[in-house]
């Protein structure tokens, strides 16, 4: 099971600008905030999500109210077994009025596009994704097609010991900025929302806070918040230490490096802070490396796990003091 959001974060409070976005989020996924935080992080640090969970948590209704909350296409793609690539990118079909081929575009030429158990379709229909998510394009039949602006991907997948499932490539599962599990509802947040839902289910009643435009723009300005060299220097230690440990049969990849810089950024900017503190990093880090780093055969056998390895590692590696003094919070 992917690791859950528990990991303590002194939290600074939302970012003005996105407390309408959480508060319409929140209408329907109901005591989940660091889910809703990290959803956000991996959004406006132009990545994506992959939620492992089993069903009936939330992951649909999540995507959902994220896509009407800021007022983006919404595109659903259901993984089955009998999905073939082109039903995920489109097709060129020849018309025969213009004597010419047409493309037309697949689900995956959405602005917030939910890849729903994506893990129960073959690796041959998973490929489809890989060029989507990394190049923010789709190729058929030796054309390249842009996708849209903002793009974000949110895809589930069921924990890989449930029947009729596939294990994703690990070329795919690295192109995903995070990888966390929604977990059950508290008794108090179950029963709230049962009450919620009486008299029809909270997401039809949300209404777009934001527009496509201002996930664009909060984008840019996630990417200037500061780092420090210091704290650069930090995140490629946690990163390096994967690598060396002797438990680990493939260590995190220079990509997961610029992941876990991304994602600070980001999660600075939600907090309403110009700058990145190693609290930011050190709470991302599991999430940002976990599906990025391979036991070794004799740590599997004794029943070693990847988030246990992480918690040591990153307890481990030294955290750089960084002097904050003079620059602007909010």
């Amino acid at each position: 099971m992917a690791h859950s959001p528990t990991t303590h974060l002194e939290f600074d409070g939302w970012r003005p600008e996105l407390q309408a976005v959480v508060d319409n989020v929140e209408k329907v996924i109901i005591g989940k905030q660091d889910v809703v935080r990290l959803v956000l992080v991996a959004l406006l640090a132009g990545g994506h999500c992959l939620i492992e969970d089993v069903p009936g948590v939330g992951k649909t209704m999540l995507v959902r109210a994220f896509a009407r909350s800021l007022g983006c296409e919404f595109k659903r793609i259901q993984f089955t077994p009998d999905l073939l690539p082109s039903d995920v990118t489109g097709i060129s079909v020849y018309n025969q009025q213009r004597q010419a081929f047409e493309f037309r575009p697949g689900p995956i030429f959405g602005q917030i596009v939910l890849a729903d158990e994506i893990n129960r379709t073959s690796p041959k229909t998973q490929s489809a994704l890989l060029e989507a998510l990394e190049e923010r394009s789709v190729t058929v039949d030796g054309r390249t097609y842009p996708l849209a602006n903002p793009f974000f991907v949110l895809a589930t997948e069921n924990p890989i010991e449930f029947e009729g499932t596939f294990p994703l490539p690990e070329a795919q599962v690295d192109r995903f900025l995070l990888k966390f599990s929604i977990g059950y509802p508290s008794f108090d947040d179950e029963v709230m929302m049962l009450g919620r839902q009486q008299t029809g289910h909270p997401i039809e009643r949300i209404q777009a806070v934001a527009g496509p435009e201002d996930v664009v723009a909060w984008r840019q300005e996630a990417a200037s918040v500061h780092v420090e060299d210091s704290i650069r220097a930090y995140i490629v230690r946690l990163v390096h230490a994967t690598r060396a440990h002797r438990q680990v049969y493939l260590g995190a990849s220079p990509r997961a490096s610029i992941a876990l810089f991304k994602a600070a950024q980001a999660l600075a900017y939600v907090c309403g802070r110009a700058y990145v503190v190693p609290d930011d990093v050190r709470y991302l880090a599991p999430f940002v490396l976990q599906h990025r780093v391979l036991l070794s055969a004799d740590a599997r056998l004794s029943g070693v796990q990847v988030g246990d390895l992480l918690r040591d590692l990153i307890g481990q590696v030294d955290i750089p003091a960084v002097h904050t003094a003079g620059r602007a919070g909010r």
